[in-house]
C-alpha cells in the first residue's frame, strides 16, 4: 500500500471546495464531493489505477466529478503527493504546481 501526502496547496483546495459547495450548492454536494476524494485518495493508496497523464512530467490528473479535477504526483512504488484541486473551468496555464 502507497502513502498519499497531501501538500498545502491540495488541502486549501479542498476546503475551499468545500465551503463553497456548502454556501452555494447544498451539505448533499459538499458531501458527495468528500466522498469521491477520499475514494480516489483510497485508489491512490492501494496503487489499483493510474490516472490520465498530463503534458507535465510526472503529474497526473484525475477528474473528481465534472467541475474538478484532482491532479498528483508519484514520487516511487511507495509515495503520492496530492498537489491541487483544480476547477475545469479556470484556464491550466494558471495551473501552478
Amino acid at each position: 500500500m502507497r502513502t498519499v501526502h497531501w501538500n498545502k496547496l491540495a488541502r486549501l483546495d479542498y476546503y475551499q471546495n468545500i465551503s463553497y459547495l456548502l454556501e452555494d450548492w447544498s451539505e448533499k454536494d459538499a458531501q458527495n464531493f468528500i466522498n469521491k476524494v477520499f475514494e480516489i485518495e483510497n485508489i491512490l493508496a492501494k496503487g489499483n489505477v493510474e490516472f490520465q497523464n498530463t503534458d507535465r512530467i510526472g503529474i497526473k490528473r484525475c477528474v473528481i466529478n465534472k467541475q474538478i479535477s484532482l491532479f498528483y504526483k508519484i514520487h516511487n512504488e511507495k509515495n503520492i503527493e496530492l498537489l491541487r484541486f483544480w476547477n475545469n473551468n479556470r484556464n491550466l496555464k494558471n495551473l501552478n504546481l
